[in-house]
């Protein structure tokens, strides 16, 4: 029996994780999620809204990683050097917790309404990293798109992770980023004539 409200969330977490992936999302209720972390379900509402959230808990975590991140990245950064550097710090909560973050993944990828809430949470995440670029004195107008494309490249980054273990998130960042430069730089060069 888990002593410590930490305790009962990661093995309430550990038991949702194993039964998803067991049975399925829709297949598993909040009930046998208790049950199989050794706590009745009561507990399990103490710590989670919803069966859904236990999948989206570290969200306030990331969140709150990126608005400092990008607050404290060095002045003189353009905003894709600033989300960069954000990335790279908010990635390693990612990384220490990759035997969440792997499965995690993979559940929501085969669930319709699990892409669907993680498409609304990353639109959230998105505004808060925009609001925070704003916060540093970017346009409004390139305030949105850098953190619209820098979130889809740390996406594109922690599926690559998630495909490749082999290089840490860190690595796949960078080259995730540095195919962002390309794109742009082959984008300029191939852009017609306006006048």
């Amino acid at each position: 029996m888990p002593r410590s409200g930490a305790e009962a969330r990661r093995r309430l977490q550990q038991a949702a994780l194993e039964l998803y992936q067991e049975r399925g999302f829709d297949q598993t209720t909040t009930a046998e999620i208790a049950a199989r972390a050794g706590v009745n379900e009561r507990t399990f509402f103490r710590h989670f809204p919803d069966k859904r959230e236990v999948l989206f808990d570290g969200e306030a975590d990331l969140r709150a990683a990126l608005m400092e991140a990008v607050a404290d990245a060095p002045d003189g950064l353009k905003p894709l050097e600033t989300l960069l550097s954000a990335f790279r710090k908010a990635g390693r909560i990612l990384e220490e917790n990759r035997p969440f973050s792997e499965p995690r993944l993979a559940i929501i990828a085969v669930t319709p309404a699990l892409r669907e809430r993680d498409l609304a949470k990353a639109a959230s995440l998105t505004e808060a990293v925009a609001q925070a670029l704003r916060q540093r004195g970017v346009a409004d107008r390139l305030a949105g798109l850098a953190a619209q494309t820098g979130w889809a490249a740390f996406h594109h980054a922690a599926q690559a992770w998630i495909d490749d273990p082999s290089q840490s998130l860190d690595a796949h960042l960078l080259r995730a980023f540095d195919d962002l430069r390309t794109l742009s730089a082959t984008a300029s060069h191939d852009r017609p004539d306006r006048s």
